[in-house]
């Protein structure tokens, strides 16, 4: 069915009415985001925003019925992030599923809505003295739900692993608008183990999440970090040397020379290895003296910076905030820890058109590339040299995967660059969940 037949007062019979809003009213900054994640030429008619999970199960069953397709989004943050997706009429946003459900702050869980803005969550269990261990993208807007649906962990994942380990249990909606429960509320509980698994990182090609059960960590007394900088072999003897001691920072990130020279002046040149420390006082400042005798015998400048909750988000901003859309593209990167650090220093001689800048966490080898390009770099220029810095990473068993880019840009490569033999299986269990493709069509 055409989008044009779908009528402002069907939808409000689904949800409420002021939760039904037509293309042309929608919020200007949303109304881009959302037609930077689509294909040339697709207008959806109307985006509707739930209020509660039986309306949301209501919606996609509507769309099942009527073979419609669906954008799933929560505020639309990363929505933009992958293949762009096909014809839809309808997006669906579940920012205002916002609601806390439980927080049981003995058994160190909590229970939220998919809409829950990060943030917010993180000010509620400040309260209590608790925080959930991720540090995404976008963290001042994007909702639970997304961060969910794109597997965005970020820094912290050296000490707590993925957002995948702290999600227990969670809730979504099917593609005929059946609710599925999987996990639970407590930590222990290891029923529907598999689903949680398949939803985190799905990008809403499997269901439409509703309710996410998280595992929390009480927060820390005192936080510090060293910034470690200089020479590529002494930084590469620094990474493998902290896993080795004593030491257990919360955080360890390789920083390409781009980055370090765009952060505060006087924190040294070359490559950077930014290690954090969250503890009791006593103990923060005894790591970083310690890290910071490892630097003086490497001939490593060492910064210890106190106040992490700045930095940490300086550095995330150098990655993300994003000015020109047209010559920007950001990366997801996977890098062999040993070659890491020569990856990194190659990035400034890939072609005098791009500077490029990368933040790799040194435990996984996963990480974030940002490329800008200069403006009159052509469409196949830019594929070029992205090309070639994927081919730096998977000749050190790694990848490299588009996460946003002009679209003209996504039209003209493989997006995800996906080497390994389960593409088939992807596939299969895509058919199994949505049989009709309705959504977030052509995401895969």
């Amino acid at each position: 069915m055409s989008s044009s037949l779908i009528s402002t007062a069907t939808l409000a019979q689904i949800v409420d009415a002021d939760g039904v809003v037509e293309w042309d009213s929608l919020d200007r900054d949303f109304r881009q985001r959302i037609s930077r994640s689509l294909l040339p030429d697709n207008t959806p008619s109307h985006a509707i925003y739930p209020s509660t999970v039986e309306q949301l199960s209501a919606a996609i069953a509507f769309a099942h019925e009527n073979n419609y397709k669906l954008l799933l989004c929560g505020a639309g943050s990363k929505l933009s992030w992958g293949n762009a997706v096909g014809s839809v009429q309808l997006v669906v946003s579940t920012a205002r599923l916002n609601r806390l459900i439980e927080h049981a702050e003995g058994d160190l869980t909590v229970t939220v809505e998919a809409g829950m803005r990060f943030a917010d969550l993180q000010a509620i269990l400040a309260k209590s003295g608790q925080f959930l261990a991720i540090d995404p993208a976008y963290a001042d807007r994007a909702t639970i739900g997304g961060i969910v649906a794109a597997g965005d962990t970020g820094s912290l994942r050296h000490r707590y692993n993925s957002v995948r380990d702290m999600c227990i249990g969670v809730s979504f909606v099917r593609s005929d608008g059946e609710l599925v429960k999987a996990g639970g509320r407590v930590v222990k509980n290891v029923a529907g183990y598999d689903m949680m698994k398949l939803l985190t990182g799905s990008y809403g090609t499997l269901g439409a999440i509703a309710q996410v059960t998280f595992r929390l960590y009480p927060l820390a007394a005192a936080s510090a970090t060293m910034l470690l900088t200089g020479d590529m072999d002494a930084i590469a003897r620094a990474r493998t040397e902290i896993p080795m001691s004593s030491l257990t920072p919360s955080a360890v990130d390789l920083l390409s020379d781009r980055i370090v020279s765009s952060l505060d002046s006087g924190l040294g040149n070359g490559l950077g290895l930014a290690v954090r420390f969250d503890s009791i006082a006593q103990s923060v400042t005894q790591q970083c003296d310690r890290l910071a005798e490892l630097a003086k015998t490497l001939n490593l400048k060492a910064t210890k910076i106190e106040d992490s909750k700045r930095f940490w988000p300086q550095l995330r901003n150098l990655i993300w905030q994003v000015s020109d859309r047209d010559r920007t593209v950001i990366c997801k990167v996977g890098i062999l820890g040993s070659e890491a650090c020569s990856v990194l220093r190659s990035l400034s001689g890939i072609s005098p058109d791009l500077s490029a800048c990368a933040q790799v966490h040194a435990g996984s080898g996963l990480g974030v590339l940002r490329c800008d390009f200069r403006a009159e770099a052509s469409i196949a220029d830019r594929v070029h040299q992205i090309l070639k810095i994927r081919t730096l990473a998977e000749k050190t068993d790694g990848f490299l995967s588009v996460l946003e880019a002009p679209n003209e840009l996504k039209q003209e490569m493989d997006v995800w660059g996906y080497t390994g033999n389960a593409l088939h299986v992807m596939q299969a269990l895509q058919q199994k969940f949505d049989p009709q493709g309705i959504l977030n069509p052509g995401r895969l």
